[in-house]
């Protein structure tokens, strides 16, 4: 009996809360919009089962506002709007991973380099099925970010669905410190500069024209592959500055917002430190956002030859705002277009070699090391025993360990020592 009452008390509620309401009308202005808000509010404050302050109900409607807009904008806590700062400029704590709500799944964007996430095997695309025993099924991704950051030195646990399995996996991940640098050389051949990108950070350019000034005070540079895989992006302004390094004149990238008076272009120009030797650029849906902007400018302009597999395809623009009160919204306000005009927003950039990404069976069941440029971590390292040198010295080993075990990269060296004589035929 008493169970009985307990189910009749319950679906009484039910009805007395969704029940059609007297002012609501087939044309609401802006007004009776405010009002049904308001009318649900107070609902929600006298019937709901658990007794909930105003302030946080609306903070909550305001992100379910924003979340269901788009999966890139957002409301930001005191704390979240501080964190959005610092991941552009100094260092963070936490495992080191893009992501995105896919489809309303929690997705991998793509793991930053050197990072706990990086080197647990994550990849772009890996679906994050739970946070610490937590279903991941319709959390919002400011909620995703808070469960996975956290202290340095603590460990968070993820199940994970990788792109083409069938079999979850867990995976234990300990936080760390997640490094801001973007930039990394490393010469394949005489004359051959490899240069890996691995985000678009407020110093991103400048590290980038000191490594390419660095290399060209002792060697000319005949050809440069610009690697730009499994390069989440970031920001605007550092793209467009990239992509100014080996372009001389025309346009890099435009953003464009609902109004077409808001087009706002983004020119190249001609500088003292400019690249022009031939460049072979390397992508793969990993690359997404800030890294899509300079493969797209690259690409229409002819200026490089991209080699791999197809972008994310994030061609979205996305404004901080900071609020009165400390906290702030991220807003998608317009999309950026190539110089020819593309959108890639959920298109992505297409290579002009199409080439999969090969990992090379060396017994490491599967393990992604086409990125990391450390020695100690390549197969058949020499060890360091009071200085014995194997001939043409320890960066020419490296070289060629990288470039053996990345069947891309391999590709994109032949053909950028081959431009110059194709652009000749042509």
């Amino acid at each position: 009996m008493r169970l009985f009452l307990w189910i009749g008390t319950l679906l009484l509620l039910f009805v007395l809360t969704v029940a059609p309401l007297p002012s609501q009308a087939v044309g609401e202005n802006n007004f009776e919009a405010l009002k049904r808000f308001s009318q649900v509010l107070d609902i929600v404050e006298s019937h709901y089962v658990q007794d909930i302050p105003r302030s946080v109900l609306i903070e909550d409607a305001i992100k379910g506002m924003l979340e269901q807009l788009d999966p890139h904008s957002t409301y930001l806590s005191k704390d979240d709007f501080k964190d959005i700062q610092i991941s552009t400029s100094g260092e963070f704590t936490g495992i080191g991973i893009e992501i995105s709500l896919e489809n309303g799944r929690l997705t991998v964007i793509s793991p930053i380099e050197d990072t706990p996430a990086h080197k647990a095997g994550l990849k772009s695309g890996d679906i994050i099925l739970e946070i610490d025993g937590q279903s991941t099924q319709d959390i919002s991704l400011t909620e995703a970010v808070k469960r996975i950051r956290g202290p340095k030195g603590s460990t968070v646990k993820l199940i994970i669905l990788h792109k083409g399995s069938n079999k979850p996996e867990t995976v234990a991940i300990v936080r760390g410190t997640i490094p801001i640098h973007s930039v990394k050389t490393q010469e394949l051949e005489p004359g051959y500069l490899y240069v890996r990108l691995t985000r678009f950070n407020e110093n991103t350019t400048r590290d980038l024209q000191d490594k390419l000034k660095e290399y060209k005070a002792k060697q000319e540079i005949k050809g440069l592959v610009l690697d730009l895989r499994n390069n989440p992006g970031g920001l605007l302004d550092q793209a467009v500055t990239v992509a100014d390094v080996f372009l001389s004149d025309g346009l890099v990238v435009y953003i464009q917002g609902r109004d077409a008076a808001q087009r706002k272009d983004f020119p190249a120009s001609r500088g003292n430190d400019d690249v022009a030797a031939p460049m072979v650029t390397l992508i793969n849906p990993g690359s997404a956002s800030a890294s899509e902007i300079v493969a797209g400018a690259l690409q229409d302009h002819k200026r490089a030859l991209l080699v791999g597999e197809r972008t994310f395809g994030k061609g979205s623009v996305q404004t901080v705002i900071p609020l009165s009160d400390g906290t702030g919204i991220k807003l998608t306000t317009a999309l950026y277009y190539t110089p020819n005009g593309r959108s890639i927003q959920a298109q992505g950039i297409l290579p002009d070699l199409e080439v999969p990404f090969v990992p090379v069976d060396n017994d490491q069941d599967g393990d992604d090391r086409r990125f990391t440029l450390r020695e100690q971590d390549l197969s058949r390292h020499l060890e360091n025993n009071g200085g014995n040198k194997a001939k043409g010295g320890s960066a020419n080993k490296e070289a060629q360990d990288m470039v053996a075990q990345d069947n891309q990269l391999r590709l994109g060296l032949e053909l950028v020592k081959k431009l110059p004589v194709i652009r000749q035929i042509r």
